[in-house]
């Protein structure tokens, strides 16, 4: 399955006019083009990530667009203060991108540094800045809030245990919030990535793992999708064409999820 070559972006003009929005992971891949697509179309962009080296030229190439960095390691509390401090008091939506990928090992190849470090930074930094944005959206009694997910929080055969269990826990937060909080006026969603172009490296830490997921791997996953189409699925879901869609997890992964 190809990766639709003759795809642009298309760009909504003032679509998040008005509109402050805050990605992690700005500094490069999804969560860049998906800051991007919001300046674009009209937003305010608090772009976090823990480079200030990739934020730095993000913001000089992309001068005329109205983009707030903040660096910082978005697992601790000083960092997502930070964050929605630059916010200035209104957070209308959030995307929550950032994320860090496992070596495919299984439970009994799993070391407790990687553990904790795939959960800190995949679930517990999601949270915590969730959590510190909802007083303001409560407030507002409005707001959208889109959770990266992956492919391997639908499947058990899409990356190691630490990962999938992370992914799996994002879902969860996702349609558990979902729940929670439709009915004060919030949206929450999750975008489910397949194979994507970006510069998170994964390698192979477990001979298990190359047995076992290498095949089915090699004959199921589509094409790699560029940055930008998955930023095209969760700026839909963040802006207001999303209206009355709460809790959903759209899998961005070119049919990978139907096979």
């Amino acid at each position: 399955m190809a990766t639709d070559a003759s795809w642009q972006e298309s760009v909504t003009p003032g679509r998040f006019a008005g509109k402050t929005v805050i990605v992690t992971g700005a500094g490069s891949g999804i969560g860049q083009a998906t800051a991007l697509r919001v300046a674009r179309e009209g937003g305010r962009v608090v772009a976090a990530d823990i480079s200030q080296e990739r934020l730095d030229e993000l913001v000089a190439h992309n001068a005329d667009l109205d983009l707030v960095p903040v660096a910082g390691d978005i697992s601790t509390e000083e960092t997502v203060a930070a964050i929605v401090g630059a916010a200035g008091g209104k957070v209308d939506a959030l995307a929550n991108v950032a994320g860090i990928m496992d070596n495919f090992a299984p439970i009994h190849d799993v070391d407790d540094d990687t553990w904790d470090r795939v959960f800190r930074i995949n679930v517990t930094a999601l949270m915590r800045l969730t959590r510190a944005v909802l007083p303001l959206m409560l407030e507002a009694g409005t707001g959208s809030v889109v959770n990266v997910a992956s492919e391997a929080g639908l499947r058990g055969s899409a990356a190691g245990a630490a990962y999938t269990a992370s992914k799996h826990a994002v879902v969860g937060l996702t349609k558990n919030s979902a729940v929670m909080y439709g009915p004060k006026g919030l949206r929450f969603n999750a975008v489910a990535p397949g194979a994507t172009i970006t510069n998170i490296v994964a390698n192979w830490g477990s001979q298990l793992a190359v047995e076992r997921l290498g095949p089915l791997m090699q004959a199921n996953i589509p094409a790699p999708a560029t940055a930008a189409q998955l930023a095209a699925s969760i700026t839909f879901l963040l802006s207001d064409d999303g209206t009355n869609i709460n809790g959903a997890v759209l899998a961005s992964d070119g049919g990978w999820s139907a096979l």
